[in-house]
């Protein structure tokens, strides 16, 4: 016991999730493998920073990191595009021990968005900062710039046309536009439980594709997509207007914390019952300080897997895979 809190002490644990939505339907043999591939390299990029005795921080943050390169996820490299043909990207990280956050919000520039978000929790007085203000700080702190066209894919590209083409005949028609709820997907995560039984979590996104108006989903906004406190972290993925409003991440750990509940219970009553009764829909990753983990999500898949103290990296992306528990 840790100041009231069961923890698994010298059992380093990492989950991550690259978003739910996933459709066998519009993915491919060799993306699925590529996908599946990111995943383990992003396990085992985390783990290594268990092993050597770094905090769970740290092996969030690189995690992330390899998600955010991969192509074949929603942020950074492989973020959707915009209204405007422009990526838009947003992300947060928190450390449970601490209660201390940082978060970052429509950044074109910055190549890994959690190490801003970092940068902002460890070297500001702020929680949050967006758009230009993030970057000019990103540029003070030497956090990497990029060419916008570094986080161009034709996939997403395409995707984009689709969506352009999609709101043209609706328009023609005069008829609404109404958007599937995959649409609003696409996240990468990942929550850490170091050696010393504290936790952290961290998520990445690049929105969803057309958005217009600077809109920002749950990903960045502590308590929404991210939380971590001292019994339970929590990284989501879905439709983020009705994760904000049901403050998602914060509420299924309060569940944890004040009405005792286990954490998988609490993970699948706010993502499979509260969300969707709400109109929203989604998955989310979570871990408890007594090394007990939940990944709920209600569409067809959501790339997802964790890693324990062996090394060994398990993954898994449609539903009626089996995924064994730590």
């Amino acid at each position: 016991m840790r100041d009231g809190v069961l923890v698994a002490l010298d059992a380093p644990l990492l989950v991550i999730h690259g978003g739910a939505g996933v459709e066998r339907a519009g993915l491919s043999a060799a993306e699925e493998a590529d996908a599946r591939r990111a995943l383990e390299a992003a396990l085992r990029a985390g783990h290594a920073q268990l092993e050597a005795g770094k905090p769970a921080l740290d092996a969030v943050a690189a995690a992330i990191r390899v998600l955010e390169d991969a192509p074949q996820f929603n942020a950074a490299r492989g973020a959707v595009f915009t209204h405007d043909g422009r990526n838009e990207l947003d992300a947060s990280i928190m450390d449970g021990a601490s209660g201390r956050a940082g978060a970052i919000a429509g950044v074109h520039r910055v190549r890994n968005p959690i190490v801003l978000a970092r940068a902002v929790m460890e070297h500001s007085k702020h929680v949050m900062m967006v758009g230009d203000g993030a970057e000019a700080f990103a540029a003070e702190q030497g956090v990497e710039l990029v060419d916008p066209s570094y986080f161009r894919t034709e996939k997403r590209w395409q995707q984009l046309q689709h969506a352009l083409a999609a709101e043209a005949k609706a328009q023609a028609s005069n008829t609404p536009l109404e958007l599937p709820g995959k649409a609003y997907f696409g996240t990468v995560g990942a929550l850490a439980l170091d050696a010393q039984g504290k936790l952290a979590a961290g998520t990445s996104t690049g929105g969803m594709t057309n958005k217009r108006y600077g809109r920002v989903g749950d990903s960045p906004i502590i308590g929404a997509g991210t939380w971590a406190d001292a019994r339970c972290a929590v990284s989501g993925t879905g439709w983020g207007e009705f994760y904000i409003r049901a403050a998602a991440a914060h509420e299924i750990c309060a569940r944890v914390r004040l009405a005792g509940q286990p954490l998988a219970r609490a993970a699948d009553g706010v993502i499979n019952r509260d969300v969707p009764a709400a109109g929203g829909d989604g998955g989310a990753i979570a871990l408890g300080a007594d090394g007990s983990v939940a990944f709920p999500f209600n569409t067809e898949g959501m790339y997802r897997g964790w890693i324990g103290a062996d090394g060994v990296p398990h993954v898994a992306v449609f539903r009626d895979e089996a995924l064994p528990r730590p």
